[in-house]
């Protein structure tokens, strides 16, 4: 299950239990619109209550940052696991974004607010 909150052009993503195809789509749908009218989104995703996710969300994860790879501007991660971190590390092979990742939801905040210098 997600939890999606956007302003402007910040999406914020909490993943509370299993993350599904079903809450991708959600996620998706939300950014290709985004996109469409404001142009490049900056994304929180909070993974700390992820317990796991299916297998046919995660290749649609990869596909959707093959094709929307230049959709991000910024991307922050929150996460306590380090199999997480790494993962959101080799995201980075598929989106153009700076994308970082954070054991500490206000530092993330604080990051991807930020406007660019």
């Amino acid at each position: 299950m997600i939890a999606i909150d956007h302003k402007e052009n910040l999406v914020t993503v909490n993943v509370l239990g299993e993350f599904t195809l079903a809450d991708f789509k959600e996620f998706e749908e939300l950014v290709l619109y985004k996109t469409k009218f404001t142009g490049p989104v900056r994304l929180l995703f909070d993974l700390r209550e992820m317990i796991g996710f299916t297998v046919d969300m995660a290749w649609e994860e990869v596909r959707f940052s093959r094709e929307h790879g230049s959709d991000f501007d910024r991307i922050a991660v929150v996460t306590d696991s380090q199999w997480l971190a790494w993962s959101a590390w080799l995201q980075q092979l598929f989106v153009s974004a700076d994308l970082r990742v954070f054991g500490d939801e206000t530092e993330a905040r604080t990051w991807i607010e930020e406007s660019e210098q």
